[in-house]
């Protein structure tokens, strides 16, 4: 095999795109389709193969799009501000402008590196004020709306990040950057994006058939939806709001509790109690509703009692570290004998237990509704009411609405709806975010800024160290208030990094608007985005805001879709040699460059969608890529020989059925299997003497889409028209695709599986194999008995089992049946 200049051959075609503009395109072109992967966050370390991978998988269908005819838009963007950046600025003792325009600049040529048909004249960077200007009007407009409020509250706060985090940044107690950094809870005035007003659409995924099930699942369990009552429970002479979904147990309430991190959890506090409740609160930590189930239950007496509404029994209140502030209005009613965690929290505290419900296989004749047996575990199924009033003897299920009528008639409670989605938590305590266009007057109080004074822009001499950086520029801070131009002060907290990316599919439709945040008619032509490529860990992130973000715009008359793509791909992870996720930390970063020079980067295409299918993890292999090398060099020796000319039926129905089954499984993002289909006709194109033009393209426009560079490359040896990137995807003819061959095809692959798993299982070495066929089957398998050698790599003798003269020592031939042959190995 020659040696391939892979560098050459890929700086060539990039060059040769580039200059032409190949992957440029306007609206109104054609039927079209929108290909998007997730923008990346461009870290200073650059691309890794993990990346490559990603990006592949978008390319790949891009290319396969473009070529069936599609006006296809496959852009690519940089999400650039955000905490990350600015802590690496830090390190490096630059400004995170600086660093970002840096890293930026190396991203785009690791990414062109990769061949990648991006139309690059779409390009942004969020960390432009051309764009974060178009942040700022959305958050105007959600202001006018009504959907932005502030308010004192408990809040995330990460002590490394110094800023708060919204709900869904806090994993597992920890921060979402900072793995290793416990989450603490602090108390502060901070702006909100009550995304709450569009839970119920939320919630909504019929036009999501073709997203993953498991996304759909993670937003639904992360929204939340709960039927049941609101119960008003009286505190010190006050009537307190509690939800619960199980109204048929308040009898059972022996204790509330409240959350340790309730805004009025001070109202609560009796002076006797003080110390004590603020020792609890303060060791405690941030903790998602998850991790909840696995807490050690704990608590402290506030010192107060509640009046149970519905028998007027008097019952304490604790602060817990189990319940959440901002769910059902961060207070419960514990029902100790029919929920565990209320059951071991009063078992740990010594308070009452109460059987309300009695078992359900049990008739109501033999129910006592008055015993109190000593519980060893809370009950927590249906059953009839005991203990219950005038409810009992009352099957559960229909006691909740009883009772909620019972509360709705004493104006006591009410049926109702709750959710565990709550408002996004948007500003931060950083410098590297966009500015909340708002500043504070004296004289006027909150004053949003004029949409003609858009962008804030941030200012870009600042200190970094403690605090705020944004506090530090004066310049930044004094101003007038744009209402009655006295004096007035800017808000100095910036936006959540999500707000940039929660709308930006929207402004590469129209990326160089100065006027608007884009034209009306490239959206309405260019969304929903067709086919969206991103990991499953935003499921509850990016996936939910830009399904908010949205909604919301085409509430103001911008938009006619209502989510923002049809179908949601969630790629797998490429692990490093050691088998973990690829990290600089970790040292196992595999890079583009080095592969790239080592192997050519369409090798390491054509390796990175062979070993799996593209949603699975998988492992880098310098074993693996070889094997790839290794084809695309056959390949290459193949065109340097190939005669062209006519081809054989055999071929025509090879090729014809590779393009119908190719052509689905890269629909199917099957790219696996499709590799390994057109692999499987280079074979049979290599035993030919001659091929025709039209079939020796169509493999070469198949393996265009996996290897860009070299299929250009050939495409020109052969003088195809243009460039093969922009040619016509292959068609099929049904009537082509001889079944029978395809039947006898099998047979051959099954024999070879046969003979495999027969070498597998026995330990010493064969040299030959004999076969025993069905006598109007021996002349399929002679006619490709050099392909079955070839497989197995072992002298190889055919006999049908009436052949008067044959070789079979062990009686083998007897066993042969139609389509399987018996087999002998010495």
């Amino acid at each position: 095999m020659k040696e391939i200049n892979f560098k050459a051959i890929e700086k060539k075609w990039q060059n040769k795109w580039e200059k032409k503009k190949c992957f440029q395109v306007k609206e109104g072109k054609g039927k079209k389709f929108y290909v998007l992967e997730m923008f990346p966050y461009p870290s200073g370390s650059g691309l890794h193969m993990g990346h490559a991978l990603n990006y592949t998988i978008g390319d790949i269908f891009a290319r396969f799009k473009r070529m069936q005819g599609f006006n296809v838009l496959y852009p690519m963007g940089y999400d650039s501000l955000g905490l990350p950046a600015e802590n690496a600025a830090i390190k490096q003792k630059v400004n995170p402008k600086t660093y970002t325009e840096k890293s930026i600049k190396n991203f785009i040529v690791q990414q062109k590196s990769l061949g990648l048909s991006y139309d690059w004249d779409r390009m942004f960077k969020t960390h432009d004020p051309d764009y974060y200007k178009w942040d700022q009007w959305i958050f105007l407009k959600m202001f006018e709306k009504g959907l932005v409020h502030k308010k004192q509250s408990p809040v995330n706060w990460c002590p490394k990040c110094n800023t708060v985090l919204a709900n869904e940044q806090v994993h597992n107690g920890k921060c979402w950057i900072h793995d290793t950094v416990e989450v603490e809870i602090k108390y502060l005035n901070q702006w909100y994006l009550k995304i709450t007003d569009y839970v119920e659409e939320l919630n909504d995924f019929k036009e999501l058939n073709k997203w993953p099930e498991v996304i759909k699942k993670l937003q639904k369990n992360w929204i939340g939806k709960s039927y049941g009552a609101e119960v008003l429970f009286e505190i010190n002479k006050e009537k307190w709001p509690v939800f619960t979904t199980r109204p048929d147990t308040i009898y059972g309430v022996t204790f509330m509790v409240v959350s340790a991190q309730h805004s009025r959890l001070k109202e609560l506090v009796t002076d006797e109690q003080k110390i004590e409740v603020e020792n609890f609160v303060d060791k405690l930590n941030s903790v998602s509703e998850e991790e909840i189930e696995q807490l050690d239950k704990q608590g402290v007496f506030t010192g107060s009692y509640a009046i149970n509404p519905i028998n007027k029994e008097k019952i304490p209140v604790y602060a817990g570290n189990f319940v959440l502030a901002d769910y059902g209005g961060g207070m419960v009613m514990a029902v100790p004998g029919h929920d565990q965690r209320d059951f071991d929290f009063a078992k740990k505290y010594n308070l009452q237990i109460k059987e309300v419900i009695s078992g359900g296989n049990r008739k109501e004749t033999q129910v006592s509704l008055t015993s109190q047996p000593s519980l060893k575990k809370a009950y927590i199924g249906e059953g009839v009411l005991v203990n219950s009033g005038k409810f009992n003897g009352i099957q559960s299920k229909r006691a909740i609405n009883e009772i909620i009528r019972h509360l709705e008639k004493r104006k006591l409670g009410k049926k109702t709806i709750n959710f565990r989605l709550k408002d996004w938590l948007i500003s931060r305590q950083r410098y590297w975010g966009t500015p909340i266009p708002i500043v504070y007057c004296d004289n006027c109080g909150l004053v949003p800024i004029p949409e003609k004074d858009l962008p804030v822009k941030l200012p870009e001499r600042v200190k970094f160290g403690k605090g705020n950086p944004l506090e530090t520029s004066s310049s930044f801070i004094n101003t007038k208030c744009p209402k009655c131009k006295g004096k007035a002060k800017r808000e100095t907290d910036t936006m959540d990094t999500f707000a940039n990316s929660s709308w930006y599919y929207l402004r590469y439709c129209d990326p160089q608007n100065k006027k608007n945040i884009f034209d009306k008619k490239k959206t309405d032509y260019w969304c929903p985005v067709d086919l969206y490529i991103g990991g499953k860990e935003h499921a509850c992130m990016h996936l939910i805001y830009i399904r908010f973000y949205t909604k919301f715009l085409r509430d103001l008359g911008l938009l006619k879709i209502n989510e923002p793509s049809i179908r949601l791909f969630n790629q797998g992870m490429l692990h490093g040699l050691d088998g973990e996720k690829m990290s600089k930390s970790k040292g196992n970063v595999v890079l583009p460059e080095k592969v790239s020079k080592k192997y050519g980067i369409d090798t390491a295409r054509l390796f990175l969608v062979s070993i799996a299918s593209p949603d699975k993890d998988v492992d880098w292999s310098e074993k693996g890529i070889q094997g790839s090398l290794k084809f695309i060099k056959k390949v290459f020796d193949y065109f340097d020989v190939v005669k062209i000319g006519k081809s054989s039926l055999k071929i025509q129905s090879k090729v014809n059925k590779t393009i119908k089954e190719i052509t689905q499984d890269i629909e199917n993002l099957r790219y696996n299997l499709g590799v390994i289909k057109l692999r499987q006709l280079f074979e049979n194109l290599e035993q030919e003497k001659e091929i025709a033009r039209k079939d020796l393209e169509s493999f070469l426009k198949i393996l265009s889409v996996f290897c860009p560079h070299v299929s250009e490359e050939l495409w020109e040896k052969i003088n195809g028209k243009g460039f093969i990137s922009l040619a016509k995807w292959p068609v099929f003819y049904e009537r082509k695709i001889n079944k029978k061959l395809e039947k006898q095809e099998e047979q051959i692959e099954k024999l070879v599986e046969d003979i495999y798993n027969i070498l597998s299982m026995i330990k010493e070495k064969k040299k030959k194999v004999y076969i025993y066929v069905l006598p109007n089957e021996k002349q399929i398998y002679l006619e490709n008995i050099d392909l079955i050698k070839k497989k197995i790599r072992l002298s190889l003798e055919i006999f049908a089992v009436n052949d008067k003269i044959k070789y079979d020592p062990d009686g083998k031939s007897r066993k042969a049946k139609p389509g399987k042959p018996a087999v002998y190995l010495e």
